[in-house]
C-alpha cells in the first residue's frame, strides 16, 4: 500500500474546503494516498502494490467523478449509506406502539433509508491533512421519509504506517461503511431472526478450514438462490455472527488473492459481518463503460459490511470495505 495519500475531492461549487487545504487537480482531484469525493463521502480509488510490486486500484469506481450522482443504477460504490444501512422489513417500523411508514426502494422493502439517503449527498469537508480527510454530513429529521431525529455523523479516513483506517462517528444513530453462524433470511434478503450453523465444506461455510475460497461452494447444489430473490440471487447477500472476539480491533476476515498476490484485513469491534457479491448491483454497462467506470463482471467483487444487528426482529435489519 502507498505510504502517501492522494485524497480526491470533488472540484464543485457549493462544496466547502478549509483553510490550508491543497488545490484540486485538472481531473478534480485534490493530492493530499487513496482517492475521495465528498459525493457520499465515497472511496474513489485505492491502490495496493501486487506481487509484482506493481500499483493495482482494488475497489470499483468511476474515473469521471461527476458520474457518481449521475448514474441511475446508483450501486453506492465505497459510499456511506444512512442513517439507517440495509434493509426495513415491508416498508415499515414500530416505535413507541406507533407505525411509521418508509420509503419502499427495493421492491416492498426500504434500503439504506431510502434515495435520499447519506450516500446520495454532498457531505462537508470538515478536515484535510496530508494523512487523512474527514467528511461530516448534518442530517435533519424526516430528511429520508420517516427517519426521525436530527442526526449527526462524520466519516474519517486516515492512513498510518501503510493501514487504511475508516473511522465513523453518529449522535442518536447505530453505525455502519462481513464465524460460522449465520442468520437465516427470506426470500427478500431479510432476517427471520433465526440463527444456523454451517456444516463444514457447505455453502455459508468460511470457518472450518483457513484458505476457503469466496467461491468455493459455487458448484454446490443451492449456491443458485443461496441469497434468495426466488432463485435469482447467486452466492452471498446475508450476515454472518463473529463468536469469541478477542479485542475491539480483532482481525475477523482474512482475504487473500493467490492470483493478484494483495492480501486484506478486516478489524472491526461490531459482532456481525454482511458478505454480498455484486452481481446484485443494478448498471448501466453502456453507461458506465462512457464514463469511465471500473464495473463489475458477474462475480468480480464483493461488499463486506460490519454492524450490530441484522434483524433479531422481523421488522428490522440493521447495518465499506470492498
Amino acid at each position: 500500500m502507498r505510504h502517501t495519500w492522494i485524497i480526491a475531492l470533488m472540484a464543485s461549487a457549493g462544496v466547502a474546503h478549509p483553510p490550508g487545504a491543497p488545490k484540486p487537480g485538472k481531473d478534480g482531484k485534490f493530492t493530499i494516498e487513496s482517492q475521495f469525493i465528498p459525493y457520499g463521502a465515497t472511496l474513489t480509488n485505492l491502490f495496493v502494490k501486487d506481487k509484482n510490486g506493481e500499483d493495482v486500484d482494488v475497489v470499483l469506481g468511476y474515473d469521471d467523478i461527476e458520474y457518481y450522482p449521475k448514474d441511475p443504477g446508483h450501486p453506492v460504490y465505497n459510499s456511506i449509506p444512512g442513517r439507517y444501512v440495509n434493509r426495513i422489513g415491508n416498508g415499515h417500523y414500530e416505535l413507541d406502539g406507533k407505525i411509521y411508514t418508509t420509503e419502499k426502494n427495493d421492491g416492498n422493502n426500504t434500503l439504506h433509508s431510502g434515495t435520499n439517503n447519506w450516500s446520495y449527498r454532498t457531505w462537508e469537508v470538515a478536515s484535510a491533512k496530508p494523512d487523512s480527510v474527514t467528511f461530516s454530513i448534518y442530517d435533519k429529521s424526516n430528511s429520508s421519509q420517516n427517519m426521525l431525529g436530527d442526526v449527526e455523523a462524520s466519516v474519517k479516513y486516515s492512513v498510518k504506517d501503510g493501514v487504511l483506517n475508516i473511522k465513523m462517528d453518529a449522535k442518536s444513530l447505530d453505525r455502519a461503511t462481513h464465524s460460522a453462524n449465520y442468520l437465516e433470511a427470506d426470500q427478500g434478503a431479510l432476517p427471520t431472526g433465526k440463527i444456523l450453523k454451517a456444516a463444514p465444506g457447505s455453502i455459508n461455510d468460511f470457518a472450518s478450514a483457513d484458505g476457503l475460497a469466496l467461491g468455493h461452494a459455487r458448484d454446490q447444489a443451492g449456491f443458485g438462490g443461496n441469497c434468495g430473490a426466488d432463485g435469482a440471487c447467486e452466492g452471498y447477500n446475508g450476515y454472518f455472527t463473529i463468536e469469541g472476539k478477542p479485542a475491539d480491533d480483532a482481525v475477523v476476515v482474512d482475504l487473500a488473492s493467490p492470483f493478484s498476490g494483495i492480501r486484506a484485513e478486516l478489524r472491526t469491534d461490531q459482532p456481525g459481518v454482511v458478505l454480498l457479491l455484486v452481481q446484485l448491483v443494478r448498471r448501466d454497462r453502456a453507461a458506465q463503460e462512457h464514463a469511465g467506470a471500473r464495473g463489475p463482471a458477474q462475480r468480480d467483487a464483493f461488499v463486506l459490511r460490519c454492524h450490530r444487528g441484522a434483524g433479531l426482529c422481523r421488522w428490522y435489519q440493521s447495518s465499506v470495505f470492498v
